[in-house]
């Protein structure tokens, strides 16, 4: 097992005497599994493009005893400040890695996000009712996904639009708006077009514009800054002009999965240089589950990175700022968390 911190590059720090079972082999981004699980298949209720998720769910007791395979953090919240919570590259039948994670989840109230990837290798319907269904899916009822790479490996990403319902948004497009208490959310797919005059970047301009918020969350499956592999294939390029118009707006996060790794970066635009004042801070949060990757080259602005743990990320979102936490199944010595105001 790899565990890479803040300041590894072509050569990842080894931590010993990990749970091996909860931490896989690290393997190259083409390594894919088979099914093994039998649940019946969920039903799904209709719900509009735009949804306002209530914020008045208790929190955890800052208390409460945990056992040594559950997070290594306890949630702090004392305020009705929404939280916001997840990941993405999810679920394989044959690991526990999507296990571990959802137990961190059942633990933790709020909204779920996923980055895409929610289940391996294809994407198939029984494949979601086999391997995400009896983990991730039983918290299905307060998550909000969006699409990834292998999830559209079946033609149009049935298997997901099937399993997820009116809660994936159209199927012929796959992206929609939701607000939590003060802040707006824009769950984009980068596996459709994306580029500058796609019907997707101009319903995010238009979006935008009709939602002015001081506090704004994008997410999607490819990073277009990374450390691991897909940062080095080119395969989040496709972002790029939607990463344009996300500046243009101010939004404040983006959060992204396709790496197997946790990576947070300093604010910055569409360039990758840092800019402080109006910057986008990027997290890629693909721990929920896959054989985790190995870092390469660290790019620019790279503040706090780790691969071969599972985890989420937690937000907690105020009025006009926001904490995150990557909380990580133990034993771990690896932390990351923050503050920072909305622009």
């Amino acid at each position: 097992m790899i565990i890479c911190l803040t300041s590894c590059g072509n050569s990842p720090t080894p931590i010993p005497n990990l749970t091996p079972t909860l931490f896989p082999t690290i393997v190259s981004p083409t390594q894919t599994t088979s099914a093994t699980r039998t649940i019946p298949a969920p039903t799904s209720t209709v719900r509009p493009t735009r949804r306002t998720i209530p914020t008045d769910t208790p929190q955890p007791s800052p208390t409460q005893q945990r056992p040594t395979d559950e997070p290594t953090t306890r949630p702090t919240d004392i305020s009705n400040d929404p939280v916001l919570i997840g990941a993405g590259d999810i679920a394989v039948c044959n690991a526990r890695g999507d296990e571990a994670t959802a137990s961190i989840l059942e633990k933790i109230q709020g909204t779920i996000f996923t980055l895409g990837d929610n289940v391996y290798p294809s994407g198939t319907l029984e494949q979601f009712q086999t391997c995400y269904e009896p983990t991730w899916g039983k918290l299905k009822a307060r998550t909000l996904p969006i699409p990834g790479n292998h999830d559209y490996n079946t033609a149009n990403a049935r298997g997901y639009y099937q399993y997820f319902g009116a809660r994936a948004g159209d199927p012929t497009r796959g992206y929609y708006s939701y607000e939590l208490g003060a802040w707006h959310i824009l769950a984009l797919n980068s596996e459709i077009d994306t580029g500058e005059n796609s019907e997707q970047v101009q319903w995010i301009r238009d979006e935008l514009a009709q939602h002015p918020t001081q506090c704004t969350i994008a997410m999607f499956h490819r990073p277009l800054f990374s450390s691991g592999p897909h940062g080095r294939d080119g395969s989040g390029d496709k972002m790029r002009a939607v990463w344009n118009v996300l500046y243009e707006n101010n939004v404040d996060m983006i959060l992204n999965g396709h790496d197997h790794d946790y990576e947070r970066f300093a604010p910055q635009n569409p360039q990758g240089e840092r800019d402080d004042a109006r910057g986008i801070r990027e997290f890629v949060v693909g721990t929920g589950g896959a054989v985790p990757y190995v870092f390469g080259a660290v790019k620019l602005n790279s503040e706090k990175r780790i691969t071969g743990a599972y985890g989420v990320l937690k937000l907690t979102l105020h009025a006009t700022s926001y904490e995150w936490e990557f909380v990580s199944i133990a034993p771990l010595l690896f932390k990351d968390s923050g503050s920072d105001e909305c622009h």
